[in-house]
């Protein structure tokens, strides 16, 4: 709840870009960040060194790290940096190889994770939603179980749930705590089914979630994903999120109503994007309150979320100054 003279808590969970967006446009304000990030990836450079190291996939942990960094743009770019020469290093990214080389030197990934906090002056934590391996799975509408993060879009089937594994997985007491003690709780944007589900996955997560008495926003995508989300609805999102926790818990969800052509404004997208469609009449079933707004820009050809709309919205409706176009 709310605590009048204190720093606001605001906990964001996810991974990826989409949540990283998010983060950069929240930590201009002046409150309390704490991201909980999926751990669940096993492609790329991640996955070479979940396999070697035996940690969880730093992949995620480090661009919502890159993007509370409070460092030289040249400090930021190079902990970004992906090499692509060398045969021993090609595809792996600078910061993925320092996070995998301090978790060895400290024996422990959140402690690494939490001194290479340090080192790029984050606003905020950063704590992954488990402090070891663990492996996503999705179980698709024909009954194929399909097991590893970067494998299950691949199929371009409908999933029908996803799981981890093991199932009894311990999040660090820091996540709980951080959770109980939040005034807000955002969920999203992001992957539906490998960045945001896998973090309440983990039970006591969940739990803290369900029990917490902050509000609770979900960001809805404002495209579909082809292999994850094909052609959902925003309804069929928050569905999906409730099915997963057990429970109806979002208080609050964010629609994006921008028209996509008029956005681009003539200029060609860098690939098919598929706008969610807002079915309202459905929603108004699962969620108390439906924000409707312009949170959408254009970066390189690609729809994503304005991250400055949305932080601000977001801080007028914990202070409770504003809700924006509720429908």
């Amino acid at each position: 709840m709310l605590q009048s003279g204190k720093m606001k808590k605001i906990v964001v969970f996810g991974g990826g870009t989409g949540l990283s967006t998010l983060l950069r446009g929240l930590k201009a304000y002046p409150v309390d960040l704490t991201a909980i990030v999926t751990v669940a990836d096993d492609g790329g450079s991640s996955g070479r060194l979940l396999d070697q190291y035996n940690i969880p996939p730093p992949g995620d942990i480090r661009q919502v790290m890159a993007a509370l960094s409070d460092v030289e743009p040249l400090i930021e770019k190079m902990f970004q940096y992906r090499f692509s020469n060398s045969d021993d290093l090609k595809g792996h990214s600078l910061g993925n190889l320092m996070l995998a080389a301090l978790t060895d030197i400290t024996g422990d990934f959140a402690r690494a994770v939490e001194k290479m906090g340090r080192v790029l002056n984050i606003k905020g934590k950063v704590l992954p939603a488990a402090n070891q391996k663990i492996t996503l799975h999705a179980e698709l509408d024909d009954g194929t179980i399909v097991t590893g993060e970067s494998k299950i879009p691949v199929y371009g089937r409908k999933i029908r749930k996803v799981y981890v594994s093991p199932q009894e997985v311990e999040p660090l007491a820091e996540t709980v705590q951080a959770i109980t003690e939040a005034d807000l709780i955002v969920f999203g944007p992001g992957s539906l089914y490998t960045s945001i589900l896998p973090t309440i996955l983990v039970r006591d997560i969940r739990d803290a979630v369900l029990a917490s008495q902050a509000k609770k926003v979900y960001i809805n995508n404002l495209t579909t994903q082809e292999g994850e989300t094909y052609q959902y609805t925003a309804s069929e999102h928050v569905k999906a999120l409730y099915d997963h926790a057990g429970s109806q818990f979002i208080d609050t969800v964010l629609l994006n109503k921008t028209d996509f052509q008029t956005l681009l404004n003539g200029e060609e997208p860098s690939d098919v994007q598929l706008p969610v469609e807002n079915d309202i009449e459905a929603l108004q079933l699962l969620v108390p309150t439906i924000v409707l707004g312009d949170f959408s820009t254009v970066s390189d050809g690609r729809i994503i979320h304005d991250a400055g709309k949305v932080a601000s919205w977001i801080m007028g409706y914990m202070e409770g100054t504003i809700v924006s176009e509720e429908t």
